[in-house]
């Protein structure tokens, strides 16, 4: 029986080295790995960011743009991450005319843009030049994560501009009980943190965003990453997810100031006490219809957190779906790709 148990390890042991030697030549093979797979040209650019339009894939895409406003705390390609994993491609199927706010990477000369300039500038100066090109007076508006508590913040202040709100795996009340990233921000001395380091580090975010579920972030698919070291394709999607995970825009220093004393640490926004410059926000200003889509085992923005929502905003036409997976699970799993584009689409177009 030893002597069977050692034979064993012997071959285990035998076969990974053998996996790892093939690993590496096919990482040698991937060459570059590409982010974003669907066509698109840039509209309007200002400062560090830039306005795309994704290539249309009907014949006559819906009249009223649909503009996607993404987190400002990771790249938004995760939204077209591989031709079989995108929701942008989902939702131009569905025969929608899509357009994305890249942020681009904030730099020290950006340190005093504040959530200001992101919403009352930035965003606006998009929408409007989407009315323009468009000729609507109010578009479609699709906020992702932080890029949609953004929306939720706009929505507020310029209603008669946003025709329908889609909000996706959103934070609203930022002191429910599950919210493991409010207990870590909540006693952080933010101003020390800004003052001291101008911009907030990407990886410094990455770090924390990571540490929220370590295990399984960062060790076990490393262990896992083994099995498909032969696998040329599978390689190249594990490789896309990582550097999208590390591909971490810096912060602008006084954005992240408001956004973590005011919204993390002081839960204005669902108090009604968020100030944007010298308009107060009020959700109850979001009077257009909205659909409010959350992940049901989503662990940086809990379902309760998003939820909030219904119980604030003035809109008589609101909407929930839940989607059964996590918080990336909800723009990269197959079953995100056959279920949330065409509940997305389904939904604007009805209206």
């Amino acid at each position: 029986m030893i002597g069977l148990t050692s034979e064993r390890i012997t071959e285990e042991l035998r076969s990974f080295s053998a996996k790892l030697a093939q690993g590496g030549q096919t990482l040698r093979d991937l060459g570059e790995i590409e982010t974003g797979v669907s066509p698109r040209e840039a509209v309007y650019q200002e400062d560090k960011l830039t306005l795309y339009r994704y290539q249309p894939r009907v014949a006559q895409p819906h009249p009223v743009p649909l503009l996607i406003v993404y987190a400002l705390v990771n790249r938004p390609y995760m939204m077209d991450l591989q031709e079989d994993r995108s929701m942008i491609r989902g939702l131009l199927d569905a025969g929608l005319d899509v357009y994305l706010i890249d942020w681009g990477y904030p730099d020290a000369a950006d340190r005093e843009l504040s959530l200001t300039d992101y919403i009352h500038r930035y965003i606006d100066h998009c929408v409007d030049a989407l009315r323009e090109r468009c000729g609507q007076d109010a578009i479609n508006l699709l906020g992702v994560c932080q890029g949609g508590t953004l929306s939720l913040c706009f929505s507020s202040l310029y209603p008669e501009k946003i025709r329908n709100l889609v909000t996706m795996v959103t934070p609203v009340d930022f002191h429910t009980p599950d919210n493991l990233l409010t207990h870590l921000i909540r006693h952080v001395n933010v101003d020390l943190l800004v003052d001291t380091l101008g911009n907030l580090p990407g990886q410094l975010l990455n770090f924390t965003f990571l540490s929220l579920s370590p295990f399984r972030l960062a060790g076990q698919k490393y262990v896992d990453l083994t099995d498909i070291l032969d696998d040329a394709q599978a390689l190249r999607n594990f490789l896309r997810m990582e550097k999208w995970i590390f591909d971490s825009p810096d912060q602008a220093g006084a954005a992240f100031r408001q956004f973590a004393k005011d919204f993390f640490q002081q839960n204005k926004l669902i108090k009604g006490e968020v100030n944007i410059g010298d308009r107060r926000v009020n959700l109850g200003n979001i009077v257009m219809p909205v659909l409010n889509v959350y992940a049901a085992q989503d662990h940086l923005v809990p379902p309760a957190a998003s939820k909030a929502l219904a119980e604030c905003c003035g809109s008589r036409d609101y909407t929930e779906f839940s989607f059964q997976g996590g918080h990336i699970g909800i723009y990269v799993s197959g079953r995100a790709q056959r279920e949330v584009p065409p509940a997305v689409a389904a939904w604007l177009l009805a209206r």
